[in-house]
Parts: structure tokens; sequence; C-alpha cells
């Protein structure tokens, strides 16, 4: 009898030989050629095409291995085909993959009492699904709006902030490059200085009807805001009358070693919070968490809605991620291997700056050859993320081992030594 199958990639499941039926197999350079006849060049070339991942390793269409210290962009909280949340997702499938927002399911009520028991939030805090961060902060705009009254419109947000493409969001997005070729832009929105409360209390009285911030700013290399600030928004949006709108996008579901980034700062408990990413362990689902009865009265029925938000399979990837990460203790393990990559990463010739918490991590070159090295470590085998010139972003699956980590802080000096001579290269940014 014939055994399996095994390619550079490892062995072939019966998975992967059921989209090879779909899709036809092909050689890097050949599907590359295909996507630039097929998709929209919104994203530039893709650096590679990846066809399979099993925790934090990836393997391109030529059989290549790579560590994936990305996750998808803050997404693959566990890696990639962890056993357990796919038999979850494949069994939910199996049993009731979609319903209309005209019923309800138990993996959505129970992912939604779920995460108010993980924000403490009070009683009467409420949850709203959606399919990604954009939409959670769509769905946060349209909070911020419904406590406006004529004499209260305006919204804040940062600079660096990063919220989203969609409208609403892009108009909370401060860079003017995502912006300017979609203008005009949901009006009201102003941006102030980052992490500067003398410049917060300047905006604020009582025409502000909420602020909105990322605890981290993650598209603009990892910039934490100060527990001082923190607190300071909180304080003066309760005395204008504002809502505190924090978006943990990227900075939720245990990511920095608390499961939500604020909650590193005592006191500081938002009127509503928005969560994707993480969430679904790799699986599309979004969320609108709304603090107390008075904030979660404010939308109320047919005044929002997703059709495929909240929806059972979604949820249940929902529900088989936060289980997971709480029963592998997750928390501490992601303090420790964040603890021992900040430190390694400060102590290599180079690295000008680290920033982060957890398992969310910016750090500055000396030099503006970022973009270069994230293709040299590319070609050694790391995916980590350009931020900017000199900034580069990891963000890996929480699953990540202190080895695995090590195995990259060694690889990094060459990575830079390589990047340091002149060369040819373009920024390849990828924001979230």
């Amino acid at each position: 009898m014939k055994g399996p199958v095994t390619t550079a990639a490892g062995p072939v499941t019966a998975a992967d030989s059921a989209v090879d039926l779909l899709t036809g197999g092909d050689s890097g350079a050949a599907w590359l050629a295909r996507y630039s006849g097929a998709l929209m060049g919104v994203f530039g070339t893709p650096q590679r095409v990846l066809v399979r991942g099993s925790g934090c390793h990836v393997w391109d269409a030529d059989g290549n291995r790579y560590l994936d210290l990305l996750g998808g962009i803050a997404v693959n909280a566990l890696g990639h085909a962890h056993p357990f949340v796919t038999s979850v997702i494949s069994s939910q499938l199996a049993t009731l993959g979609h319903i209309s927002n005209f019923f309800t399911s138990p993996t959505q009520v129970a992912l939604a009492e779920k995460l108010l028991a993980l924000a403490q939030a009070p009683d009467g805090s409420r949850v709203f699904f959606t399919n990604s961060g954009a939409e959670a902060l769509e769905a946060a705009f349209k909070l911020a709006r419904r406590n406006s009254t004529p004499e209260r419109q305006r919204v804040i947000a940062l600079d660096g902030a990063f919220h989203g493409r969609t409208m609403g969001a892009l108009a909370l997005t401060s860079k003017k490059a995502y912006r300017e070729p979609f203008e005009p832009l949901p009006a009201g929105v102003e941006h102030v200085r980052f992490d500067d409360v003398d410049a917060l209390r300047d905006a604020m009285d009582d025409s502000v009807a909420a602020v909105v911030l990322e605890p981290i700013q993650g598209e603009a290399g990892v910039r934490p805001l100060s527990p001082e600030y923190l607190r300071a928004a909180r304080n003066l949006t309760r005395e204008h009358g504002a809502l505190l709108i924090l978006d943990e996008v990227q900075s939720g579901v245990a990511r920095t070693g608390r499961w939500f980034a604020h909650q590193w700062v005592d006191g500081v408990v938002p009127d509503a919070m928005t969560l994707a990413k993480g969430l679904g362990g790799g699986f599309p689902v979004g969320a609108l968490v709304t603090f107390g009865e008075d904030v979660s009265a404010l939308i109320g029925a047919g005044q929002h809605g997703s059709t495929f938000g909240g929806n059972p399979v979604a949820t249940a990837a929902g529900l088989a991620t936060l289980h997971t990460l709480e029963a592998s203790g997750a928390l501490q393990h992601v303090a420790d291997v964040g603890a021992h990559l900040h430190a390694g990463l400060a102590a290599v010739e180079g690295v000008v700056a680290v920033r982060g918490e957890g398992l969310l991590i910016g750090f500055d070159l000396d030099g503006d050859h970022a973009p270069a090295a994230v293709q040299a470590a590319l070609a050694a085998g790391f995916i980590i993320n350009a931020t900017g010139p000199a900034t580069i972003r990891l963000a890996p699956p929480l699953i990540l081992t202190i080895e695995q980590a090590a195995s990259f802080l060694d690889a990094l000096p060459d990575i830079l030594d390589t990047v340091r001579m002149p060369a040819d290269s373009t920024s390849q940014e990828t924001p979230a």
C-alpha cells in the first residue's frame, strides 16, 4: 500500500489534497503571476505564497519553512492549525454554520458572557459581534454618534492612530496617505498629540462626544500610551460626559500578558472596547463591548446590525480560543516570552529602542533599513513586519516558545549586518 505523500513542506494531508483538487498545485512564482492577473493591487506584491501552517511555523508553495513572528498581524493567537480550535470549528460547521440575526445560538451567548467576565464588566454591559476590527470601530463610531447632542458633536482621536479602512474607522485614523484619497470623511473627528495630557485637556470640553484611543498603537510602531495618559483620558471623559472608547483590536485577547491592555492600568475602565484579530484564533470575528447599562442602551433595536456577525462558527472559534488561552496559562507565558524577547532585542547591536508589552513588540533600528530587514529575515526563515523606515513590529502567536524566540534573537545580528550594506529595497509596510 502506498504511504503518505510528503513534500518539502511536510506530509500532505487529506485537506491539502482537497485544496489541490480545487486550486491546482503550482510554484510560488506561478501563483504570484496568477495573483497579479486576478486580484486588486491594494496590497502590492505578496512576499510569498503560503500553503500550510502548524503551530508557529508556515510553509510556502516552494516548500520553504518560516517562523511566523507576525501571526497574521496579531491574529493567530494559537498559531496555525491548532487542533482544538480546528476541531471546534469543524464540529460547529457540521452542526449549524449560519443563522440570521433573527435567531441566536448557544455559542453566541456563551462567548458574549465570557468576554464580559474577562473584561470584568459591570452589570448591564453588553456585546455586539462583528466580522472584523474595522466593523467593530464602525459600531463604536455609531455609539459615539448616539452620545451626541446638537452641542456635543466632536470626537477626539490621536496622532498616529490606526482604526481601520472603512469610512468611519478611516475618519478616526490619522495617516493622511490613507485618508486623503477618500475625503470627505465623516465629520467631527479631531486628532491631538499622542500621549500628551495637556493637549488632550486643552481639546476637552462639553462638546466632545467620545475619545477613541488605542492603549498601544500598533501600526504606528507599537507605541504604548502611558498609564498617566489613560487615567487622564478616563477622568476627562467622565468629567465632560464623553465616552472613552478603547480600540483593543490588536492589543486585546492576552496579547500583552493581560486579557486587555487597559487592564495594566488600575482604575481605567472604558465605556466601550473594540476587539477582533486574536479573538477567533484565525477565524474572522470582532466585537464591540459596552460597559454598563447606560452606554449599552445607546444603540437600540434596528439601529445597527450585521449579517454574519456573531454567527455560530465564528463564536465557536472565539470560545475555543479563549478557553485554550485560559486553560494553558497564556497570560504568564506571554509575559515570560515577551520579557525574554524584549531583553534580547535590547542587547542586539543596531537596535536602538524596544517598546511594547507581552508579545506585541516594536523595535527601532539605527537606520532606515527596516523594510530591507523584513526581506533579509524572510530569506533567513523569519516573518516580521516593518511599520516604518526604521521600525520593526513583532506580534507572534501567543504559543511562541522561549526556544523559538531565541532562534530569532540569534539570527537577528546577521540579518541586521546584511541590511546595513547599501541595497535597493522598497518599503512593504503592512498596516493593521
